[in-house]
């Protein structure tokens, strides 16, 4: 079975992320960081279970604002002067990219929803 582009950009999103955090400050690294990465591990087991779910969208629902908290930590690394901008840019278009495939997949399971 293929992977859904969703759960690939999301694992493609920790294999370069995770590198980045872990060579965080330390005071950051243990705090900020680990929240972020515990985030985006969070995130892909969520799409994983999603995707075997008969109850789809009650499995997506919850990872709108998971990503949204991703979003706002991967700023508040910026506004830290912790990562570079184009690093900064790239993760948010990374999650952004992310952000699209989840709200296209949360419409189409609430389209099936009200078709039933």
């Amino acid at each position: 079975m293929s992977e859904l582009p969703i759960i690939q950009k999301t694992y493609d999103l920790i294999k370069w992320y995770v590198p980045i955090i872990n060579r965080l400050p330390r005071n950051h690294k243990f705090t900020l960081g680990d929240r972020i990465t515990t985030g985006l591990y969070d995130l892909l087991e969520g799409l994983i279970q999603a995707r075997y779910s008969p109850d789809k969208l009650a499995c997506l629902m919850p990872l709108n604002s998971r990503l949204d908290i991703l979003r706002h930590q991967t700023r508040l690394l910026f506004d830290f002067e912790l990562i570079e901008i184009k690093r900064y840019e790239y993760a948010g278009r990374l999650l952004n990219g992310i952000g699209s495939d989840l709200g296209g997949w949360i419409k189409q399971q609430k389209h099936r929803e009200t078709s039933v």
